[in-house]
């Protein structure tokens, strides 16, 4: 293990970012549309739909399909869209090539890592734990075990703070705006994978690096390390 490694925490998104989710997800927002008689959506479509966690991403597939929800039909299809979800969490989701590897390597050398995602933690944890990814990180925050969610800074710094691990020794990777933005506002380094569901044109969330393949992640994560502890080291900082 690496003693410099053991003082970072590694941050990451989860659908979109460490997980290609999208057939279950809209294979089951699909299945709820049909229930009001509406088309389905192309999985190309509703791809771009994913990132806000659930609820949004039933909204906003009502809203596509030309049949927006009030506040209480939306409930009334969020507790059907969560019963059949769970059912199908992951027939079709699969880690993004290479992640595994990557990560387990990164764990294997000492580093801290963690999801910090808008989905609801019990849905994170059924999903990594039926991926077999939750022994990887050492914790999962969903939205609802934080104070603030992306892209409040708040999201980051209580998962780093859960962890034991400094903000400035940490790193996010994530695929949308909402990674981006709590990044920036926690002054974090934020990689953007280049395969995810972005909301926005990449340059646009001004990542530090851009990550097209996990291969490449461990290299990356090296540079990220050796960039700040010089930036640390010329600024005074102690450690």
């Amino acid at each position: 293990m690496s003693a410099k490694a053991k003082e970072w925490t590694l941050l990451f998104d989860l659908d979109g970012t460490l997980v290609d989710s999208a057939p279950d997800l809209i294979g089951t927002l699909n299945a709820v549309l049909a229930t009001d008689g509406l088309a389905e959506l192309p999985l190309a479509q509703g791809r771009d739909l994913i990132g806000h966690g659930a609820r949004a991403l039933l909204r906003r597939g009502y809203e596509t399909a030309g049949a927006p929800l009030g506040d209480d039909a939306l409930d009334v299809r969020f507790a059907l869209f969560l019963e059949l979800y769970v059912g199908r969490i992951a027939d079709l989701t699969r880690p993004y090539p290479g992640c595994v590897a990557a990560l387990t390597a990164l764990k294997a050398e000492g580093y801290t890592l963690a999801v910090t995602t808008n989905k609801r933690t019990d849905l994170s944890v059924a999903l990594t734990d039926a991926l077999g990814l939750t022994g990887l990180f050492a914790c999962v925050y969903g939205p609802d075990r934080v104070s603030a969610r992306k892209p409040d800074a708040a999201h980051l710094m209580e998962a780093i703070a859960a962890c034991g691990g400094r903000a400035d020794r940490a790193l996010m990777v994530g695929d949308s705006s909402l990674d981006a933005g709590a990044a920036h506002a926690a002054g974090l380094p934020f990689v953007a994978v280049s395969f995810g569901y972005a909301d926005m044109a990449i340059p646009a969330m001004k990542p530090w690096a851009v990550l097209d393949h996990y291969d490449a992640f461990p290299a990356l994560v090296a540079r990220c390390v050796a960039e700040t502890e010089q930036a640390l080291a010329l600024a005074g900082s102690p450690g």
